[in-house]
């Protein structure tokens, strides 16, 4: 069962990328070209004001509900991504010794701190897509954001590092 988990978990956060992707193509716009992104980083209510605006309902397309319900599939992403990225990290942690070991151990503990703050994230969305923004509430937005990006980054990049790490001892061997 144990072995498991790091599968269920990849494919759980692959699914839920194609998931989010098809929830959240019509927020693609030319003044949010990276669509719910944009929303992420807006960082003031100017910012948050030009992603609200762009999204208002028009035509019978209301990218408001698409954004809310793109970050309500969100919080489900975020289980399966921080809890991957922790097993992952934890595994080659066990799987090499020294302080890339250590340092695994700390950027596994990160990958579920970025999960939560993807929530406080998320949250914050919440909040602007409800028509409740305010320069604090972006300003925290845009702050859990990036740190939780900086944090799933680096688990990404030890998970990556430590792939090569491990495929070069066994080549060594």
């Amino acid at each position: 069962m144990k072995k498991l988990l790091l599968p269920v978990f990849l494919i759980g956060s692959i699914a839920m990328i194609f998931v989010m992707a098809k929830t959240g193509a019509t927020l693609k716009t030319p003044a949010t070209p990276h669509g719910i992104l944009d929303l992420e980083i807006a960082y003031n209510t100017a910012k948050t004001s030009v992603v609200m605006n762009e999204w208002a309902p028009v035509n019978g397309l209301n990218n408001i509900t698409a954004a809310k319900t793109n970050t309500w599939f969100d919080f489900l992403f975020l289980f399966f991504y921080s809890i991957f990225l922790f097993l992952a990290c934890k595994r080659i942690a066990q799987s090499i010794n020294g302080p890339f070991a250590r340092a695994g151990n700390i950027i596994a503990t990160g990958a579920l701190l970025a999960g939560f703050l993807d929530v406080l994230e998320n949250s914050g969305m919440l909040i602007s897509l409800g028509g409740h923004s305010s320069g604090i509430v972006s300003f925290l937005t845009t702050f859990f954001s990036v740190i939780k990006w900086a944090l799933a980054l680096l688990a990404v990049l030890y998970l990556l590092t430590g792939l090569l790490v491990l495929g070069w001892q066994k080549m060594k061997k």
